[in-house]
This record gives C-alpha cells, sequence and structure tokens, in this order.
C-alpha cells in the first residue's frame, strides 16, 4: 500500500515551511502538487508530477510505482484546501495530513492581530456577500482568488456605507516582494496588488443583533406601498431565514422584507423582485441603506424570471396575486420543498393563496394579524388601527 503525505508548505514553502512537513517531503519518493508549490523543492531532484487537480492527482497515484508520495497545499491543509476532497478519494491508500500555516495566520502575525475570533470567508470563484460579513462580524477575513480585486471590495463598501472600516492587504505574503498594506476603505478604493491576495476587515462598531421590525421610518419610503414593521416581524418568525438560505421575495416594493431577510442571510442571498420600476429603485437603495449586498434586485414579471433563479429555502409572496401558482410552481419544481409565507390583505387572494398551496399538498396554517397604534392627537393620545393581513404558510 503507498504512503500518501498530504503536506501544508505555509505561504512560500520556504521559511514558513514547518519542521515536520520538510521531513515529510525530504523523504517523499516523489512530489505533487501545482507549478507554484513544488518549485522550491526542484533543487531535491525528486520526480514530480505537476497538477492540482483532484482527479488528475488520483490517476497518477494509481499508475505509480513509487512507495511514498507528497502532495503539498498551499498553506494550511484545513483551510480552504483541496486536502479533503482529496483525501476522500484516496481511501485505498494510506494517506497522512501535516498542518501548515496558514494564510490569515500568517497575515495576523504580521500585524499584531488576533485571529481566533475572525471570521471567515473565501472569494475564490464568487463574490459573496461582502459587505453584509463585515456589517455583521468585528474581524474578517477574505481569501481572494477571482476576478474581484481588494479595490473592488472597498469600493464596495464605501457604495453600502462602510466606508470608514479599517483595512489590510496582503499580496505575495512571505515572498521578497511581500506587500501588505493598511487604511480605511475610503483610502484604498484606488489599490493595486500583485499576485494573490488576501484582507483582513476590522470593523469596530459591528451589528449586535439581527433587527426585526425594523421601524417603518428608517427606510427609503416612495408611493410603493410597504409592508409595516408588525406584519414584518410576524413573518420573519414564520419564515425562520437561516444564515446561508436562499430567499426569493415576490413583489418586493421598497425592500423592507428583503432587508430583513438578507439581515438573517449574511451568508446567502435574496433576490428582491418586482416589476415596478420604483419598487426596484427603492429596493436598491434600502439594500444600500442597510448595508445589504446580498440583495439581487430583478426589475420584471416574476412568471418569467424565477426560473433562471437558484432554487429557494424561502419564499415570501407579497405582492403576486393572479399569480401565486405560477410562483408556486416554479419554487417546488424538481422536488424543491421551500418554506413559502404569503401575505394577503383580500378575501380573494387568501383564498387563491390557500387553494394553490393545498393543490401542492404543502401543511397550510393561516393567521390574521390586526395591529394598532398609538398617536398623538393635540393632547390625547388615540389608537389608530392599521389594516388587517393575512399570513398564509405552506410547509411540506
Amino acid at each position: 500500500m503507498k504512503r500518501i503525505i498530504i503536506a501544508g508548505i505555509g505561504m512560500d514553502g520556504d521559511k514558513t515551511l514547518t519542521a515536520e512537513a520538510k521531513k515529510a517531503i525530504e523523504s517523499a519518493d516523489v512530489l505533487i502538487g501545482a507549478k507554484r508549490m513544488t518549485e522550491p523543492f526542484l533543487p531535491l531532484g525528486k520526480q514530480v508530477f505537476e497538477s492540482w487537480k483532484t482527479d488528475e492527482i488520483c490517476a497518477f497515484l494509481d499508475n505509480c510505482k513509487s512507495n511514498t508520495a507528497a502532495v503539498l497545499m498551499s498553506g494550511d491543509c484545513g483551510f480552504y484546501s483541496g486536502a479533503e476532497l482529496l483525501r476522500s478519494r484516496l481511501s485505498d491508500y494510506e494517506t497522512e495530513i501535516i498542518p501548515g500555516i496558514s494564510t490569515p495566520v500568517y497575515m495576523c502575525s504580521k500585524l499584531g492581530l488576533s485571529w481566533e475570533k475572525m471570521h471567515f470567508v473565501s472569494l475564490h470563484g464568487t463574490d459573496a456577500s461582502i459587505v453584509r460579513n463585515v456589517r455583521r462580524h468585528e474581524n474578517c477575513f477574505f481569501l481572494l482568488g477571482g476576478s474581484i480585486t481588494p479595490a473592488d471590495i472597498c469600493k464596495k463598501l464605501c457604495e453600502y456605507g462602510t466606508a470608514g472600516v479599517t483595512v489590510h492587504t496582503g499580496a505575495r505574503l512571505a515572498y521578497p516582494d511581500e506587500q501588505i498594506i493598511s487604511g480605511t476603505a475610503s483610502e484604498l478604493t484606488d489599490i493595486k496588488c500583485n499576485g494573490l491576495c488576501a484582507m483582513i476587515i476590522e470593523n469596530h462598531e459591528p451589528e449586535r443583533c439581527v433587527r426585526y421590525g425594523i421601524p417603518d421610518n428608517e427606510f427609503e419610503r416612495g408611493r410603493v406601498p410597504m409592508t409595516k414593521s408588525e406584519i414584518r416581524a410576524v413573518l420573519a418568525s414564520k419564515l425562520r431565514v437561516c444564515y446561508n438560505d436562499t430567499v426569493w421575495d415576490i413583489g418586493s416594493g421598497t425592500g423592507s422584507v428583503s432587508v430583513e431577510c438578507a439581515l438573517a442571510a449574511s451568508g446567502g442571498t435574496v433576490y428582491a423582485i418586482d416589476k415596478n420600476d420604483e419598487a426596484s429603485a427603492l429596493t436598491s437603495l434600502n439594500a444600500k441603506k442597510f448595508g445589504c449586498d446580498n440583495i439581487r434586485v430583478i426589475n420584471g414579471d416574476a412568471a418569467d424570471l424565477l426560473k433562471t433563479l437558484p432554487c429557494p429555502d424561502r419564499v415570501f409572496i407579497g405582492g403576486a396575486s393572479g399569480k401565486i401558482a405560477a410562483v408556486v410552481n416554479i419554487a417546488t419544481a424538481g422536488g424543491n420543498e421551500p418554506k413559502i409565507v404569503i401575505t394577503a390583505v383580500t378575501l380573494e387572494t387568501l383564498n387563491e393563496a390557500v387553494d394553490v398551496l393545498r393543490k401542492r399538498r404543502m401543511k397550510t396554517q393561516v393567521t390574521q394579524i390586526s395591529a394598532v397604534r398609538t398617536k398623538v392627537v393635540g393632547s390625547h393620545t388615540m389608537l389608530d388601527a392599521q389594516n388587517p393581513v393575512f399570513v398564509i404558510e405552506g410547509d411540506f
């Protein structure tokens, strides 16, 4: 049985290489990894197979005559590494993982920062929820690798009202031309970095809780109807949006429900759909006001657009009368089982919603909410009744 060592080689395979990894590499018959991983060890004269793809590595090992191979991984094998997938594919071999020094550990040491409370986000191939994560956590580490640059991130932070956070950008870490630059997001919108980058963002005033039932006057308003704060608070308890959820908000209006869903789904995405131009503009405005870059605003008819979106975990329908069936059918296509919540202010919409959900064999619950606020008239305080709303839940 071949012995396969999966070794983290730190930042550069030289000064950040651990003694254990160095010993394992020196004792291996063959070295495997991307060119950047294997290049520092070419002077050892070992057989080298250049590849970072799991399938290619496994195929090579199946045909390799050597008894011991070392697969080299950048940084640490447990930090956004291919080690987990590779090890699962090498079940027929004796495998050992040797940890290395990861990018956040190295960068924090350079900056004199503690990393045990760091929130980690990988931006390899995605733009993720950058602002939302920064707003929610005191310290965020971003591993870059796709098309997004540190300057793009700083511009986005400024666009969403988070220009004052402290940003540390690191590039070519541990190499002779290492670059670590610090400043506020507003100061670094034109920053240029060479090669692979990482960022640490410090927010000394993070959100301390997920807000529900945000007061109506905090939202930018227009002539578009808005779901009132008392109703939104109930909707939150019915929808039960989770951190990584994909949410559809059909008929987003001012975006008040989209914002509260996005605050809960900091690691997910909210698709806010409305055919009204003013509603879409208001939703975008409120998304920026509350730092919700995980809201995707889509202007158009929901029935025509939903098939192009990722399958939802949660669906809120606040403005699709006459098309509820089309929305529900698309959301539940292919065996998908989202939680669906619908609001209605007329008996016709109530009947339509209940009928559609029951036809999809969903468990249905109807709640009628009547809220009363106080208002001051002269020297007196009077009661001001809000319109009653039906909340219809559908669950599998």
